[in-house]
């Protein structure tokens, strides 16, 4: 018999269709498994050791998924707890597994993945070689690795596995890569290295690799070399097309695939429709790799920010909208200097032209001017009080800075009082490397416990 993998959604916090996960459970699935986040949204979550998604939607998801597990009676598991997987995300996932179970007067084994790493370990084993960086990865030094707010360790199929054969009812995993959960079990089960692995590439974001990508819910069928992925929302299929495009999904390669332990190669592999729904894929290879590696992902205080955002309208300016920022921009930094004697390089100060080319910057190919721009102005520098000092000494020409220095002065506007906005402290990602280790379980702890009670 293959091994049966119910994937809810990409993530948990995004949503899914409750018809189609209990229409899964009742399916007799082997594992019911769920991604519970990523680096998408930057460093910030990483360094604070924080979750992305509200508490309330991660609960509410939460309980239909244990809920979900009581009627397939099979584990249940969630990597990357609280999107950053710190340990504290475990302890966060932890605690609404408990609250949950007590309500409903359930018993549940439980068993945590922790995968926060030492940053002063960390530092030695760079000195000793142990650390590779992957590609466009920063510069580091043990210095920079030991400022690091939080340092996790993606854990794999291994680990993932590992938990899963304590013989708990749900796994809540640390940071763990997006295929490790679904990848897990069917390993375990013996069935194809390569199959498991592209199974678990191809179901990792549920049901964005069919049709209807919201409804969330897929199952993925292991074994004989291969594997079935079928949508379970009403309306949504599977196509040769959806299946075999996801392994572009946050991939440089769409046929190689890293991942701890080795590489998928899905160069070979076919795609074949069963029928409307339903698409089987084989010849996919898994290729060991000499050494056990696990990545790294690090993040460490960039500094503190102030936003002010102001809006301009005046059709002239909107048509030069780029002139006059960068006219102002260096009219700032002569102001900033005789003002308050810092120099351009103690501090950041950077427009974005929300309408013009905000996201895309230099890569913008739509030149239409538009009705209106936001200007938002960025001040960065080591301290709080320090990054609002600068916004405000930016405050009045934000407002009224003419393009040309012998014309009245314009008028713009800010959309709220005050106009500046203390963000905080600022992440960078200071560590995108591997780390190898002599053993899976080395930079990994696995613990057994039970929540609730009945």
């Amino acid at each position: 018999m293959p091994t049966r993998v119910l994937v809810p959604s990409g993530v948990l916090g995004l949503g899914f269709d409750r018809e189609a996960l209990m229409k899964g459970a009742a399916s007799g699935p082997d594992l019911i498994c769920i991604d519970g986040g990523s680096t998408d949204s930057g460093p910030h979550y990483l360094g604070a050791g924080v979750s992305k998604y509200s508490r309330a939607s991660t609960m509410a998801e939460w309980k239909q998924l244990l809920e979900a597990q009581r009627v397939a009676g099979v584990p249940l598991v969630v990597g990357s707890a609280g999107t950053c997987g710190v340990d504290a995300m475990v302890d966060w996932m932890l605690g609404m597994t408990e609250e949950l179970a007590s309500g409903d007067g359930r018993r549940i084994k439980v068993a945590t993945l922790r995968c926060s790493q030492d940053p002063q370990a960390t530092a030695e084993a760079f000195n000793r070689g142990k650390l590779r960086p992957l590609d466009h990865a920063p510069d580091v030094s043990e210095s920079a690795i030991s400022s690091c707010a939080n340092i996790v360790a993606l854990a794999g199929a291994e680990q993932v596995g590992a938990a899963i054969s304590t013989g708990a009812d749900v796994v809540v995993a640390g940071r763990a890569t997006d295929t490790a959960g679904i990848a897990a079990l069917p390993l375990l089960n013996g069935e194809d290295d390569g199959a498991a692995w592209h199974a678990a590439k191809i179901a990792e974001c549920g049901a964005l690799c069919s049709t209807k990508p919201l409804s969330g819910v897929v199952v993925v069928d292991i074994g004989e070399a291969g594997f079935t992925v079928e949508p379970l929302a009403r309306g949504a299929r599977c196509t040769p097309e959806t299946v075999s495009a996801h392994m572009l999904y946050e991939n440089a390669d769409p046929f190689r695939l890293h991942e701890p332990g080795g590489v998928l190669n899905a160069s070979r592999a076919t795609y074949e429709a069963i029928d409307d729904r339903r698409v089987r894929v084989t010849g996919s290879e898994w290729i060991p790799s000499e050494s056990y590696t696990v990545k790294l992902e690090g993040a460490a205080v960039a500094g503190y920010q102030t936003a002010i955002l102001a809006v301009v309208r005046n059709p002239r300016y909107v048509e030069r909208i780029r002139e006059w920022s960068d006219k102002l921009q260096e009219f700032l930094k002569a102001e900033i200097k005789s003002r308050t004697g810092r120099e351009d390089h103690t501090y950041g100060f950077e427009f974005r032209l929300i309408g013009v080319d905000a996201a895309l910057g230099a890569l913008e190919f739509k030149k239409s001017a538009p009705a209106e721009v936001g200007v938002l102005g960025i001040a960065t520098a080591e301290s709080q009080e320090a990054a609002t000092e600068l916004a405000k000494l930016a405050n009045p020409f934000l407002l009224h800075f003419p393009l040309e220095g012998d014309e009245e002065l314009p008028t713009f506007a800010f959309p709220y009082s005050p106009a500046e906005t203390e963000r905080g402290r600022q992440y960078e990602f200071r560590l995108n490397h591997v780390l190898e280790i002599d053993d899976p379980m080395d930079a990994f702890r696995l613990d057994v416990i039970e929540v609730g009670r009945g």
